[in-house]
C-alpha cells in the first residue's frame, strides 16, 4: 500500500464529514451535471462552489467572512459568477437531490405512514427597490399589513418526523419595483432563467398546480395535497384531483365560493342543520377543546366529498378532503402536518439564510432561496439518518461546531509538521515529511473542501 493509501485510511476515521458523506451517497455531482451545472475550460468545479456556500450557512458565515478567514476560499467574484449563471437549472438541482434524500430515508418509514405534499407562501420583506422580482405591496399574514419585498410559493414533502424543500417560485403581482425588460441581464426566451421570470407573473393557484404536477411527474409519492384556506377553491382542488393526488384543505365559509347540491347549499346551512343530529365528537389539541363531526356532500363540480366542522369556543372550522375514506379525526391528524411548512418556514430564516439574501439580480436570488433549501434538506436527512432526531437548531449548533473543529485542527496540524520540515536535520533523516504534508493536506480539502482559521 502507497503512502498516500495509508494516509487516507488513517484519517478516514478522523475526518468524518457527514456534510460531504451525504453528498456523495446521493451522487450530487451526477445531479448537478443534470441540471446544467458544467464547468467551462477555465474556472472553479461547481460542486467546490455549492460545498463553500453549504458551510456559509451551516457555519453561519457571511461569504465576505467566509473568504477572509480560509485560506482555500475562492475570490469574491467566483462566488458572485456563480450565483448569477444564466445556464444552471436550480429548480432540478433542488427537485433532483430532494428525490435523492427522501429516497435515503425511505426504509425508515413507518407501515401506513402518510406522506404528504404542502403547498404554502410566505413573504420576506425587503427594503430595495433595485431587487429584481420584489414587490411593493404584498399582503403579510405574519405583520397583518402590506409589506414591501419576495413573495415565495413553495412546495413541501412531509412525513411524520422529516420536511423537505421540493420547489418554489417567487410570484410578482401589480406593485413590482421592476418590469421583466428592465432587469439587469438579457436572457433567450427559451432559457429554464427566462422561463422563471415569466412564470411569477402568473397567479399563486396556477404556480402550486404546476410544482405538484412536476413533483409527481419526477416521481414523488404522496397521499395528499394540504393546502390552507386561500388555495382551497373548487378549480383548484378538482385540478389536483385531475393531476392524480387528492387533497384535505382548510375551507373558506364562503357561501359565494363553496356551494352545494340539495336543500341545503352552504357551508353554514349545513353545519345549522347536521350539528343538531349528527354525533358530536370531542378532542383537544394543547389547550384547545373543540368539538367536531363529519359528513359526506355533493358539490356541482367536484362531486361526493367529505366535510369535517370542527367547532372551538371562538369559530367554526371547516375541512375538506376528496377522498371519502378518511374519518373525521384522519382528516384533522392529516391537515396537521401543514403545520410542517410553517416550521419549516421558521428553521429557513433562522438558521439556512432566507430572506437575507443580499443580491439584486432575479437569478442570484433564486440561487440564494434554492441553496438555503439546499442546505434544510441535507441537515434534515442528517437528522433522520441519526435516528435519534433533535431539533435542526440543536443539531444545526453540532454541524457547525464540528465543522469548525475539524477544519481548525487540521491546520494547527499541518502547521505544526510544516515547522518541522523547516528543520534541516529531520529533513535529512525523512525524506518523506514534505510529501506527507502535501497528501495530509490535499485529503484535508477533499474531504472538507476548505481549511478555516476561526
Amino acid at each position: 500500500m502507497g503512502l498516500d493509501k495509508y494516509i487516507e485510511s488513517a484519517l478516514k476515521g478522523v475526518l468524518k464529514n457527514p456534510i460531504v458523506s451525504l453528498l456523495r451517497e446521493i451522487g450530487i455531482t451526477s445531479i448537478l451535471k443534470q441540471s446544467n451545472f458544467t464547468k467551462r475550460s477555465v474556472g472553479v468545479a461547481p460542486y467546490l462552489i455549492l460545498l463553500h456556500f453549504v458551510y456559509m450557512l451551516v457555519m453561519h458565515k457571511r461569504q465576505s467572512a467566509f473568504i477572509k478567514q480560509s485560506d482555500d476560499a475562492f475570490g469574491k467574484d467566483v462566488y458572485y459568477r456563480f450565483l448569477k449563471q444564466r445556464r444552471f437549472n436550480w429548480r432540478k438541482l433542488l427537485q433532483r437531490s430532494a428525490l435523492r434524500l427522501i429516497e435515503k430515508i425511505e426504509p425508515l418509514h413507518g407501515v401506513g405512514e402518510q406522506r404528504v405534499l404542502i403547498i404554502d407562501d410566505t413573504v420576506e420583506p425587503k427594503c430595495g427597490k433595485k431587487i429584481e422580482g420584489s414587490c411593493q405591496y404584498i399582503w403579510s399574514n405574519k405583520e397583518k399589513r402590506t409589506v414591501g419585498g419576495l413573495n415565495i410559493v413553495s412546495l413541501s414533502y412531509a412525513d411524520s418526523h422529516s420536511t423537505f424543500q421540493l420547489d418554489f417560485a417567487l410570484r410578482m403581482n401589480k406593485s413590482r419595483y421592476k418590469a421583466l425588460e428592465e432587469y439587469t441581464q438579457t436572457l433567450h426566451h427559451r432559457s429554464n432563467a427566462y422561463q422563471r421570470r415569466e412564470e411569477g407573473l402568473k397567479g399563486k393557484n396556477t404556480l402550486a398546480l404546476e410544482m405538484v404536477e412536476r413533483a409527481l411527474n419526477a416521481g414523488v409519492m404522496a397521499d395528499y395535497l394540504l393546502v390552507d384556506s386561500w388555495y382551497a377553491k373548487p378549480e383548484f382542488i378538482l385540478k389536483a384531483k385531475e393531476i392524480g393526488i387528492d387533497t384535505v384543505a382548510r375551507l373558506p365559509n364562503n357561501p359565494k365560493l363553496w356551494h352545494f347540491k340539495g336543500k341545503y347549499k352552504s357551508l353554514q346551512a349545513l353545519y345549522d342543520h347536521y350539528h343538531t343530529i349528527r354525533h358530536i365528537k370531542h378532542g383537544r389539541y394543547g389547550k384547545v377543546r373543540y368539538r367536531y363531526f363529519d359528513m359526506i356532500a355533493e358539490h356541482h363540480s367536484l362531486g361526493k366529498v367529505k366535510l369535517l366542522f370542527l367547532h372551538t369556543s371562538k369559530e367554526l372550522l371547516i375541512f375538506i378532503s376528496t377522498d371519502l375514506s378518511l374519518s373525521g379525526t384522519e382528516i384533522l391528524d392529516t391537515y396537521k402536518k401543514r403545520w410542517n411548512i410553517e416550521q419549516g418556514y421558521k428553521d429557513l430564516r433562522e438558521h439556512f439564510g432566507l430572506g437575507k439574501e443580499e443580491n439584486r439580480l432575479y437569478e442570484a436570488i433564486i440561487a440564494r432561496i434554492t441553496l438555503s433549501m439546499f442546505t434544510y434538506n441535507l441537515v434534515s436527512t442528517i437528522n433522520r439518518l441519526h435516528h435519534e432526531p433533535k431539533t435542526l437548531g440543536e443539531l444545526f449548533r453540532d454541524l457547525e461546531c464540528e465543522l469548525e473543529a475539524l477544519a481548525i485542527s487540521m491546520r494547527l496540524f499541518l502547521e505544526i509538521l510544516t515547522k518541522i520540515s523547516q528543520v534541516e536535520n529531520i529533513v535529512k533523516e525523512n525524506k518523506d515529511i514534505l510529501q506527507i504534508i502535501a497528501l495530509l493536506r490535499a485529503y484535508t480539502q477533499k474531504e472538507l473542501g476548505f481549511m478555516c482559521e476561526s
